[in-house]
């Protein structure tokens, strides 16, 4: 009896902040909406469209552009993106540009309902509503598409929606991007994407246990529900830029491919859909600022044990490997071939802390993205299949610790858990 009272107590407390919170952000929401805005042209609509990778998120695979229903799994439950085309019952065809605006914005559905974080409204509600109406308008030119995605598959406790308005007070504030008075056009326009439409920091964030980012913007962590890192931008050991040149930048974010790095996975997908397509000025923009963050001297290699005997003997076994699957594309001293195969001696994304990467690469294949700056790329067939999780796990450690390279050694218990993990 005592328990269930504390049950009850505890519920109408959840209740009572929830109901504060939602008072507060009801007022915040009538005193940011405004009056629809002039028409703009669809086609910048649709440019920002891309830039935001909305067709990315939107679509899922095979079906059509923008009609929702793509799966995305999380530590919270299954998340299931929306229609977002023109159709009024299914899709976003009764909305209004102050409901897109809401969206992005506040985070909140037409009914006033708060909405979950997957959507990155986080970062979104950086992007100005001259950009959020035009792309609105071109959302409401594409084809309308009859389709509703299927209910969220959210686990208690986090399918109590009520709970979200406190999340909201504790990790998100709206506001639109405010330029640096004291950087230029470029450097800001740069901030502006990253931050805003380009919602980096949404993958390159690392998250606390209830899927907030924290610490240093752009930091690396694990992709929420996707067995797959997204490394730091500002830290040296990962994927920071700083030391690179503008124009190797550039390159990278428009083709997929580097002299000094490679898309891939989940980077792969957001080159092929979204940066390929954006004009040089934003490319370059978006170098500038990348190339100008701080570095994050936190970010620190993982520490190295002392070598034993075992790991010696996993070292020859992973030159072996080695030898017979890898050295022809990749050369004898790891050293790759330009513009087709990556060097894998001095390579970050080889000897970075979490090896989740290289394990996903050998496991499943490598493979740039398709653009029209490197429409056939050279890529690297699966593994899984031919090679078992002791073999993988010693050749990874034989070409982190090669050449120069030092890394820590991976267990076949850690190729063994992302085997299993699938995408």
């Amino acid at each position: 009896m005592k328990r269930a009272a504390t049950i009850f107590v505890a519920t109408i407390a959840v209740i009572a902040i929830a109901a504060i919170f939602n008072a507060k952000l009801s007022n915040r929401h009538i005193s940011t909406r405004q009056t629809d805005s002039s028409p703009t042209q669809p086609g910048r609509g649709e440019y920002l469209a891309r830039a935001g990778n909305c067709i990315g998120c939107h679509t899922a695979q095979g079906g059509p552009d923008y009609a929702g229903g793509r799966k995305l799994p999380t530590p919270f439950g299954t998340f299931y993106t929306p229609n977002i085309t023109p159709d009024r019952e299914t899709g976003i065809g009764s909305w209004t540009s102050d409901d897109f605006w809401a969206a992005l914005h506040n985070g909140e559905s037409p009914d006033g309902r708060v909405l979950y974080p997957t959507f990155p409204y986080t970062e979104y509600t950086k992007v100005t509503r001259e950009d959020s109406d035009a792309i609105f308008l071109y959302l409401r030119s594409v084809p309308a598409v009859s389709q509703r995605s299927p209910a969220h598959e959210v686990r208690f406790p986090y399918n109590v929606r009520p709970l979200l308005y406190v999340w909201r007070a504790l990790y998100f504030r709206p506001g639109v991007y405010e330029p640096e008075p004291a950087q230029g056009a470029e450097w800001n326009r740069g901030a502006y994407l990253v931050q805003g439409l380009g919602h980096c920091n949404a993958c390159h964030g690392n998250r606390n246990a209830l899927g907030a980012t924290r610490g240093a913007a752009l930091g690396g962590g694990q992709i929420a529900g996707l067995n797959w890192y997204a490394p730091s931008l500002v830290s040296r050991t990962e994927a920071g830029i700083a030391d690179w040149q503008v124009d190797d930048i550039v390159k990278l974010l428009a083709t997929g491919i580097a002299s000094r790095g490679v898309a891939s996975g989940p980077m792969a997908e957001v080159v092929r859909a979204s940066l390929q397509h954006l004009t040089a000025n934003d490319l370059r923009a978006i170098a500038v600022y990348l190339k100008s963050l701080p570095e994050n001297t936190a970010t620190i290699a993982a520490p190295l044990p002392e070598t034993s005997d075992d790991m010696r003997k996993q070292f020859a076994r992973g030159a072996a490997v080695y030898e017979k699957n890898c050295k022809d594309c990749h050369g004898t001293s790891g050293e790759g071939a330009p513009a087709a195969y990556p060097a894998l001696a001095a390579n970050r994304g080889v000897t970075m802390r979490s090896p989740l990467n290289s394990i996903r690469s050998v496991l499943n294949g490598g493979y740039p993205p398709s653009t029209a700056g490197n429409p056939r790329p050279y890529g690297m067939p699966p593994f899984a299949q031919s090679l078992s999780g002791d073999e993988i796990a010693a050749v990874l450690s034989y070409v982190r610790n090669a050449w120069g390279n030092r890394a820590s050694f991976v267990s076949t218990l850690e190729v063994e858990r992302s085997r299993g993990a699938g995408y």
